[in-house]
This record gives C-alpha cells, structure tokens and sequence, in this order.
C-alpha cells in the first residue's frame, strides 16, 4: 500500500471553484481499481484554511496509482485544476514496516 498527500495552494477566490471539480472528480477516482482512499482536506488554521486543499489518498499499489494518473479524468482535472491553484506538492509514502 501507499499513501499519496497532494497540497494544492489556491489561487485567491477559487475555493468553491475547486469544491465543485473536486465533487465531480472524486466519485470517478473512488471507483478505479485500487482506490483505497481519496478524500479532500482543508486545513483547520482559519488563517489557511481557504488557501489550501490537501488529498489525502491510499492505493494498493504504486502500479494502481500510476494507472489512476493515466486516466483521462486525471487529464481534464489536473488542466481544470491549473487554473484554480498557483502550485502543489506531492508527496508519496508507504508504510515503515
């Protein structure tokens, strides 16, 4: 298993615009193969709370998430996504043990 965290920094005002993609992308991600988790974060600070969101995933397998990046859906969020965010980071990790 691996776990993928995704921090996006928004561009100003673009919240709800993100919301609204995300809502129409995240059912489509939960339904491939090897999804395991895939839920979308916002910080707790006030202060930051509407500048970032977070994915917070888990895959079975690093091959399922390399599928899962393949999809035309990742293709049309990510150039949805470019217009709503100013970057992001990725980070993937596995177990210790």
């Amino acid at each position: 298993m691996i776990y993928v965290i995704a921090r996006m920094e928004l561009n100003d005002n673009c919240l709800a615009a993100m919301q609204q993609l995300l809502a129409r992308t995240v059912p489509q991600v939960l339904a491939e193969e090897g999804c395991l988790q895939y839920t979308p974060c916002v910080d707790v600070d006030e202060e930051t709370k509407e500048q970032f969101i977070t994915i917070v995933e888990a895959w079975s397998s690093r091959e399922t998430h390399k599928a899962h990046l393949a999809t035309a859906h990742m293709a049309e969020f990510r150039e949805a996504a470019g217009k709503l965010r100013k970057n992001s980071v990725v980070k993937i990790v596995a177990p210790l043990n």
